[in-house]
């Protein structure tokens, strides 16, 4: 998968636009992603991630950075052998089309 663009509220993943926050998995595109509280990224968000074994999740906490990612979340993830990378959703759509042929996953969203 290739994310083709990126701007607040709006992805573009291979040829397609998306509107709603996004999990891009190897094979599919997951959206709308809603999560439990919102701006704030739970384990439970990530059920189906977590499944997929990823070695790398790159999560989009949005164009302003809003959504928290608890420290608790990270070690969690990282306690499963998923590295993970945080950063706005302009940085971290870069960081997904660079990370070349690693199994990855991307949690992105959108706006805020």
């Amino acid at each position: 998968m290739k994310i083709d663009s990126y701007t607040f509220g709006r992805i573009v993943i291979d040829g397609r636009t998306y509107t709603s926050d996004v999990i891009i998995f190897p094979d599919r595109v997951f959206s709308p992603w809603w999560r439990k509280e919102g701006h704030l990224l739970q384990m439970e968000d990530l059920t189906e991630v977590v499944n997929e074994k990823p070695e790398l999740l790159i999560i989009g906490c949005g164009y302003s950075g809003v959504m928290q990612v608890p420290r608790e979340l990270i070690q969690e993830l990282e306690r499963l052998g998923i590295e993970v990378v945080i950063k706005r959703t302009t940085e971290a759509v870069r960081l997904f089309n660079e990370a070349g042929r690693k199994k990855k996953i991307a949690a992105f969203h959108l706006t805020c």
